[in-house]
């Protein structure tokens, strides 16, 4: 589940993550409530009890329009917050950190006078200077070793010499290697949990980092390791978002048409190609293959 934003309309989306097919939506001319979820999870809980399915999970972002409505609606059912979403939060306040040193450094970074400098004491001042120079600007161009997700030895040797003096960078590195183990498929939810814990415990007692490292109590990163013990269960919003991109570049060449009417066709329109996407393979394979039997005879 998703909603997206377009002007003063909002979408609200709910997607099968197998087929990737939007199963059922509502258009709205202002934001979303709890109210407009569960009424659309109401009407989405009636089609599954008529034709006799059930739900096992549902997948949404870090919103906080989805858990209730979900819990009121469907009790019970597992509940997964996109690890997408939340591995993009706690990235961003790491490179947070990783500005605020720079900046802290360039604070340090000594005033020099107009002109070549001429005594040994500003000889020293320009030296640093442009030794902190220096520092801060591969700080800035190696901030993505930061927050990526595996290094090669060339990196990490790069790693190493940009945070040399700086622990607490070097910490906030191998927070995030152990940020990314959490999500291993090959991991159970149990031990995940248990792992979540014992990085929690470790990053309070840094307290230089302790406002940088405030994402990891968000109780929405729990919820992202739900759906590890099932490999048929989405980690991730992707099937939604994949639908909202679409629908994105749709609206692109009429992307001033905002009435509620033109916004519904086009949804209705998309809905339509998904329903005859998979006539539009089985044609494109039986074209393909007549194609090459044509050839065939021909040589």
């Amino acid at each position: 589940m998703d909603e997206l934003y377009e002007g003063r309309h909002c979408l609200l989306s709910i997607v099968d993550n197998r087929s990737f097919r939007r199963l059922t939506y509502e258009l709205l001319d202002r934001d979303p409530t709890r109210n407009d979820i569960e009424q659309q999870l109401a009407a989405f809980k009636a089609e599954l009890d008529k034709r006799g399915l059930t739900l096992r999970g549902v997948t949404t972002d870090g919103s906080n329009l989805y858990p209730d409505a979900l819990a009121e609606v469907f009790p019970g059912v597992a509940h997964q917050s996109c690890q997408f979403h939340i591995l993009k939060e706690i990235n961003k306040a790491l490179l947070k950190a990783v500005a605020r040193v720079r900046r802290d450094l360039a604070r340090t970074m000594p005033k020099l006078p107009r002109g070549r400098p001429s005594t040994p004491a500003a000889k020293r001042a320009a030296r640093k200077k442009k030794r902190l120079q220096r520092r801060i600007g591969d700080l800035f161009e190696g901030r993505f070793l930061f927050v990526k997700k595996r290094l090669t030895p060339a990196e990490r040797k790069r790693l190493q010499r940009i945070t040399r003096s700086l622990p607490h960078l070097r910490t906030l590195r191998s927070i995030a290697e152990t940020v990314y183990r959490l999500f291993d498929r090959r991991c159970r939810t149990e031990t995940a949990l248990a792992k979540l814990r014992k990085l929690r415990a470790r990053a309070h007692r840094f307290t230089t980092l302790r406002d940088t490292l405030r994402k990891l109590d968000s109780p929405n990163l729990e919820k992202a390791l739900t759906f590890l013990d099932d490999r048929l269960l989405p980690p991730t919003s992707n099937a939604v978002e994949r639908g909202n991109r679409r629908h994105r570049k749709m609206q692109r060449p009429v992307y001033r048409v905002r009435a509620t009417k033109n916004l519904d066709g086009r949804i209705a329109l998309d809905m339509l190609r998904e329903e005859r996407a998979a006539a539009r393979a089985r044609t494109a394979t039986t074209l393909k293959a007549q194609r090459n039997h044509l050839a065939v005879s021909l040589l």
